[in-house]
């Protein structure tokens, strides 16, 4: 029996490329959802996808809400039919203009953003105010990954506060990133998460105790969804669990989330008698991670990565092995959300063959606006 991924055809495609399986997706989809109690309690974050065609598979499934990092992706989201979209990023300069466009130009939608200091707040304010629209803000908390938020406590609820009643922002919850929590061993990420939540949940009483609001809190990305999920009145985050890669295989292994998303790649020379190079260049997998940690051949797991260039990927193989010009390979990424990015479209595989292509649209800086 063939594996899985396996094409009948793989003449039909043209390599480096990457390929997805719908039925996975819509697998994957269905295990998200089966691990919270109520689906509107999931926010999934589309940087990952980046394409129509994943998005509506979500809401096909009752998914309503969802978080997307960059203007592209939320106007992606809207084409998409998405009602509900929350900007992850704190828009300042040009972005906050084309922010107010991308409102104005979706009313249907509501859109939201993220902001950690008075002067950014201050800034949004005025403009949001003198385009006659109100928008919903999420204070961007700092609970360890040291990127961007302000951390909670007192200069958070500050935030919160001076600008409850404000004209052009309307502050409604919190937003709570904890990426740095990576431990492989799940009782010691959840003890970590839990530690770390715990300040979270303590600005959330003490904003209600000062008769405010209740915020609503969004919380954590992958490897922290299997601890947010089982709390109470959280939305949650994940984005990876969609096409799955190498990297979070190896470090949630408590989440069954299965890999729906391949780079093939093929051999186009055997130089030595160890030596074998590929046609996956820098240009077409994420190379952020060092050497080894970039791609898992799901058809050759015992070679190696030697050397990584724009346009090659050079592999020493075992003595004896038999590999050569036009063998393809399959593989796994072991960071799959800036592979996707790295492509501008991806092959839909069925039984097989390729059946069609999904655009990765929200790849683009700019769609429209």
């Amino acid at each position: 029996m063939p594996e899985w991924y396996e094409l009948k055809d793989p003449d039909e495609l043209d390599s480096p490329a990457l390929i997805i399986f719908p039925d996975r997706v819509k697998e994957n989809i269905r295990i998200l959802i089966s691990m919270i109690d109520d689906v509107n309690r999931l926010r999934p974050h589309i940087k990952t996808n980046k394409s129509q065609e994943a998005c509506q598979l979500m809401m096909e499934a009752g998914i309503c809400k969802f978080k997307a990092a960059t203007i592209s992706e939320a106007e992606m989201l809207a084409l998409s039919g998405a009602t509900d979209v929350l900007l992850a990023y704190q828009p300042v300069g040009p972005k906050l203009k084309r922010f107010v466009d991308l409102i104005k130009t979706y009313p249907a939608v509501k859109f939201s953003c993220l902001i950690d200091n008075t002067n950014s707040a201050a800034q949004m304010d005025m403009i949001f105010g003198k385009h006659n629209i109100r928008v919903p803000v999420y204070i961007d908390l700092n609970v360890g990954m040291n990127r961007t938020g302000v951390s909670p406590g007192p200069d958070a609820i500050r935030l919160y506060n001076d600008w409850i009643n404000a004209s052009g922002i309307q502050p409604v919850g919190l937003h709570v990133y904890d990426g740095h929590i990576r431990n492989a061993d799940f009782e010691r990420r959840k003890k970590e998460c839990d530690e770390s939540f715990a300040a979270v949940v303590r600005m959330k009483e003490d904003l209600v105790e000062k008769m405010l609001p209740e915020p609503v809190i969004i919380a954590g990305g992958t490897p922290t969804f299997s601890i947010h999920c089982k709390r109470k009145n959280i939305e949650c985050s994940p984005g990876t669990f969609i096409y799955w890669d190498k990297g979070y295989q190896d470090l949630c292994k408590e989440q069954a989330f299965l890999p729906a998303a391949l780079v093939v790649s093929r051999v186009i020379s055997t130089p030595d008698t160890n030596r074998i190079c590929l046609d996956l260049g820098h240009k077409s997998i994420a190379s952020e991670n060092e050497l080894t940690k970039r791609v898992h051949f799901l058809n050759a797991s015992a070679v190696e990565a030697i050397g990584h260039s724009e346009e090659h990927l050079v592999l020493h193989a075992p003595p004896g092995h038999t590999h050569k010009p036009g063998d393809i390979f399959y593989g796994l990424p072991f960071h799959i959300c800036p592979t996707v990015a790295l492509h501008e479209r991806a092959y839909v595989i069925e039984n097989g063959s390729v059946t069609g292509e999904w655009r990765n649209l929200a790849r683009d800086r700019k769609i429209s606006i």
